[in-house]
């Protein structure tokens, strides 16, 4: 294939016909190649109407005519590290098109005040890895996407004690507190989740308590009907007695009410612990998404 009308389109929300081209995007590409992408499409399709920064560039897509060849999307949550994933069609690949995107990318990321950029690949996407290591980012991490297989049935040795209350506004401190145990962040009081904001996303967060006391807390969300259990935790204080299967199996009963077809969750491969008990509750390992990770501080190699 050779690029005939070639054309860039750099867009802080995607609309409901951008959606349309990545999806069509999307589906090729995996006819081809079976790896796992994530690039939160439905997350962000909720959160269109109601941008936190309209003069940011989140969208990066590359168009040869009418035909959408390349796409590269920009995921920030909280204030954290810029995640960026993409994918180029198959039949217009080594011409440049993610170079060129990138780029773009880069320059919308020296913009900002972020000082780290994630660069997201699945761990059997050989040249994503290629094109990720020729950047000179650095490996940061992995996690595994996991799915529910078998059925998760309770036992009479565990406990039935903890209750599931939707988190407000008034709880976005708390969460932050548990996030910054959770997953070694740093508390910033300046930039939290907005419980209510999330909801009209798509995106449920529960307290959970244990009479009053809290105990953890999850989220859940639904994304082309996928069921998905996210930020689970429970508090130092509270593990080892079963709350952490109690905290799942409700979370799965929840998502089971919205008649998803699946359900998944996410869980750093370094965090073995978590990796145990999600197996035990029927989870299986599906695929494996790297992190590498760029800093301003680090020379970026142009290419």
């Amino acid at each position: 294939m050779k690029i005939q009308q070639p054309s860039i389109k750099l867009k802080n929300h995607l609309t409901q016909e951008d959606y349309e081209d990545i999806k069509g995007l999307i589906k090729y590409c995996l006819e081809e190649e079976n790896i796992a992408l994530k690039l939160e499409l439905d997350y962000k399709m909720k959160s269109s109407e109601k941008s936190d920064n309209i003069e940011r560039i989140n969208e990066f897509m590359f168009y040869d005519n009418k035909t959408l060849i390349g796409y590269i999307g920009i995921c920030q949550f909280s204030g954290e590290a810029l995640e960026v994933n993409g994918l180029v069609h198959p039949q217009y690949r080594k011409m440049g098109v993610f170079s060129r995107l990138f780029s773009l990318v880069k320059d919308e990321w020296h913009r900002r005040k972020t000082q780290d950029m994630l660069l997201l690949s699945d761990h059997n996407s050989f040249s994503g890895i290629v094109f990720i290591k020729q950047t000179s980012a650095q490996y940061d991490n992995s996690e595994y996407e996991m799915f529910l297989k078998n059925e998760l049935i309770k036992n009479e040795f565990e406990s039935d004690v903890l209750t599931f209350r939707k988190a407000t506004n008034k709880d976005a401190m708390e969460i932050a507190r548990q996030n910054s145990i959770y997953f070694e962040m740093i508390l910033d009081n300046t930039d939290i989740i907005s419980p209510e904001e999330e909801a009209k996303r798509g995106v449920d967060i529960y307290i959970v308590e244990l009479g009053e006391k809290v105990v953890g807390k999850v989220q859940i969300g639904v994304d082309d009907g996928i069921g998905g259990i996210y930020g689970l935790g429970v508090l130092p204080q509270y593990r080892r007695r079963g709350f952490g299967k109690e905290i799942i199996l409700k979370a799965v009963n929840k998502l089971k009410e919205k008649q998803v077809k699946e359900i998944m969750l996410q869980v750093a491969v370094k965090n073995k612990n978590a990796l145990n008990l999600y197996k035990s509750c029927g989870f299986v390992e599906q695929s494996k998404m790297d992190y590498y990770k760029l800093t301003k501080s680090n020379k970026i190699i142009s290419i």
